[in-house]
C-alpha cells in the first residue's frame, strides 16, 4: 500500500454535510461547524459550536491522536474571534477503507488491526454506571422500538409492512428472553464509552496503521454502548460493500482481542439493529422525497432480517432408540449450529459419580438408569439448557426423549425463554441399529440390544418430531436436520 498524495489531488478542495463545512487545503483539514439547529444538535450560538469543536478533539484523538490536531481561531477584520475550526490531518481519500473493499484490494490485515485497535481502545474506555445502564437488555429494546414507531409514522416508509413486522417479532422475541444476557453483559463490563459511529467511510488505511475518524460526539448515550454492538456497526458496514467475509474476520478477531467469547445470537442481534438503523435513516429520506432510498432501505432490510433469523436462539431434541444415531446428528448439528451440546448419557454418568467412559450398565430401569435416576437427569439436563438459553446459547440435547413429560418439560423451558424448539427423532431399521451398538467403544451409554428392545415397547408417540432416517449419509442427515429446524450459518 502507498499512502502518498500524488499530484492529481487537488491542493483545496471543500466537502459539505448539513451541520460542517470540511475545507481540504494542502496537507491538512479544517472542519467549521455551521450556525444551524437540527433538532439533535444546536450550533446556533458560537459558545455552543466551540464546546461541540472541544469535544469532537476530545472524542476522536481516543482514536486518532495524530489525526485531530487542535482548535484553530477564525477571526474578524477587526481580529476578533468569530468562530473556531477542527485541524485536522488530511487524509489520502483513495485509502478509505470502503474504496479498497469496493475495489477488490486484499485488506484482510487491515481488517484484523482494525479489531486489535478497537478492542484496544474499548480496554481502555471510560465506564460508570451511567454508561453501563445504556447496555442494559430495556435500553436496547427502548431503542429498537423507537425505530419501529419512527417507521409506523411515516405514509409510505420504503419497506414492506411484512419484512418490518417480521424484523419486529424476531427482535422482540429474542430481547424478551435475553436479560440474563444483557446483565452478564452489563456486570462483565462490556459496556463502554465507544466510537458509536464506526463506518468504512471514516476509516484511512494507511502503512503505519489504520486511523479511526469521526467518532459520534453529539449524544453520549449513543456513543454509551456495548463494545460488540460498537464493532458490529463497522462489520455490518462490511456487509453492506459485499464483502461478509471480512466482516466475519473483524468480528472474530475483535472476540479474541477483547477476550470476549460472546453468543453467536448477540453478534446477530447486533447486526441486525446497526442495519435496522440504517432502514430508518433510509426511510426518512425517501419520505422526504429521495426516491433512491427506497432501494437502500429495503437491502439494509434485508440484512437485518437475515441476521435475525440467523441469530434465533434455539433448543434442539434430537432423540431415538439406541443405535438409532442420535448421537452422531445432535453433534454435527451443534458443530454447525455453534450450539452447545448436552448429552443425557453423559450427564446421568456425571450425576451420579461415574466416569463417562466406564461402563453402568444394568437391566431396564435398575441401577442408575431408574426412575429417580432418571427424572434427576432430565430436570439437570433442562436446568442447563435454560441458563444456556437465556445468554443467548442455542442448545442441543441429545437423550433419548421417549418420554412425553419430559418433551413436556422441554416444550416449557423453550417458551419461558422465548427460544425456537425443534425436535428431531432419529431412527433407523432394527437390524441396522443392533449392528451398530455391537460396534460401540468408549462410548457413554450404557443400552445394549435388549434394552433397546423393551424401550421400544415403552416409547411414547412422538407427532410433532421431524423423522431423520440415519441410514442415510451424515452429511445428508446434517442437511435433513438443518432444514428441519430452518438453521444452519
Amino acid at each position: 500500500m502507498t499512502t502518498d498524495m500524488t499530484a492529481a489531488v487537488p491542493f483545496a478542495a471543500v466537502h459539505e454535510t448539513h451541520v460542517a463545512a470540511l475545507f481540504l487545503v494542502g496537507d491538512r483539514a479544517y472542519k467549521l461547524k455551521k450556525p444551524v439547529d437540527v433538532g439533535f444538535l444546536d450550533l446556533r450560538t458560537k459558545e455552543q459550536r466551540l464546546e461541540v469543536c472541544r469535544r469532537e478533539l476530545a472524542l476522536n484523538r481516543r482514536f486518532a491522536p495524530d489525526v485531530y490536531l487542535g482548535l484553530a481561531e477564525v477571526t474578524d477584520t477587526d481580529g476578533s474571534v468569530c468562530d473556531h475550526l477542527v485541524v485536522m490531518r488530511r487524509m489520502p481519500a483513495d485509502r478509505r477503507l470502503s474504496t479498497l473493499v469496493a475495489a477488490g484490494e486484499p485488506v484482510a490485515d487491515v481488517v484484523g488491526h482494525i479489531a486489535r485497535m478497537i478492542a484496544t481502545c474499548h480496554a481502555a474506555a471510560e465506564r460508570s454506571e451511567q454508561i453501563t445502564a445504556q447496555g442494559s437488555r430495556d435500553a436496547i429494546l427502548g431503542r429498537w422500538r423507537a425505530s419501529f414507531g419512527e417507521l409506523r409514522g411515516l405514509d409510505d416508509p420504503a419497506v414492506a409492512p411484512g419484512v418490518v413486522a417480521e424484523i419486529e417479532r424476531l427482535t422482540e422475541t429474542f430481547l424478551a428472553g435475553r436479560e440474563p444476557l444483557f446483565a452478564a453483559r452489563m456486570s462483565e463490563g462490556r459496556i463502554v464509552d465507544g466510537h458509536g459511529d464506526l463506518l468504512a467511510d471514516d476509516i484511512f488505511c494507511l502503512d503505519d496503521g489504520p486511523r479511526v475518524l469521526d467518532c459520534l460526539e453529539f449524544d453520549d448515550r449513543l456513543r454509551w454502548l456495548d463494545g460488540l454492538d460498537d464493532i458490529a456497526f463497522l462489520a455490518m458496514d462490511l456487509e453492506r460493500l459485499g464483502a461478509p467475509d471480512l466482516a466475519a474476520r473483524l468480528l472474530a478477531r475483535y472476540a479474541e482481542f477483547a477476550a470476549d467469547p460472546t453468543p453467536a445470537s448477540l453478534c446477530h442481534h447486533y447486526l441486525a439493529y446497526r442495519a435496522f438503523v440504517r432502514v430508518k435513516v433510509a426511510c426518512l429520506r425517501h419520505a422526504q422525497g429521495n426516491a433512491a432510498a427506497a432501494e437502500e432501505a429495503t437491502r439494509y432490510a434485508g440484512i437485518a432480517l437475515d441476521h435475525l433469523r440467523r441469530g434465533q436462539v434455539r433448543l434442539v431434541l434430537v432423540g431415538g432408540l439406541p443405535g438409532t444415531g442420535k448421537t452422531t446428528v445432535a453433534g454435527a448439528l451443534a458443530d454447525e449450529l455453534g450450539a452447545v451440546l448436552l448429552s443425557s448419557d453423559r450427564l446421568r454418568k456425571e450425576l451420579a459419580g461415574r466416569d463417562p467412559g466406564v461402563s453402568a450398565a444394568a437391566a431396564y430401569r435398575q441401577g442408575i438408569y431408574d426412575a429417580e435416576h432418571t427424572e434427576r437427569t432430565y430436570r439437570e439436563l433442562l436446568r442447563r439448557a435454560r441458563s444456556l438459553l437465556a445468554r443467548g446459547e442455542t442448545v442441543v440435547l441429545d437423550a433419548s426423549w421417549h418420554r412425553q413429560v419430559h418433551r413436556d418439560a422441554a416444550r416449557a423451558v423453550a417458551g419461558d425463554t422465548h427460544s425456537a424448539l425443534a425436535q428431531l427423532r432419529c431412527y433407523a431399521p432394527t437390524d441396522v441399529a443392533a449392528a451398530r451398538i455391537g460396534r460401540r467403544t468408549g462410548s457413554a451409554s450404557d443400552a445394549d440390544v435388549g434394552i433397546a428392545v423393551v424401550m421400544a415397547s415403552h416409547t411414547d408417540p412422538w407427532p410433532d418430531a421431524v423423522a431423520i432416517d440415519t441410514v442415510k449419509a451424515p452429511s445428508v442427515n446434517l442437511r435433513e436436520a438443518l432444514r428441519a429446524i430452518g438453521g444452519g450459518r
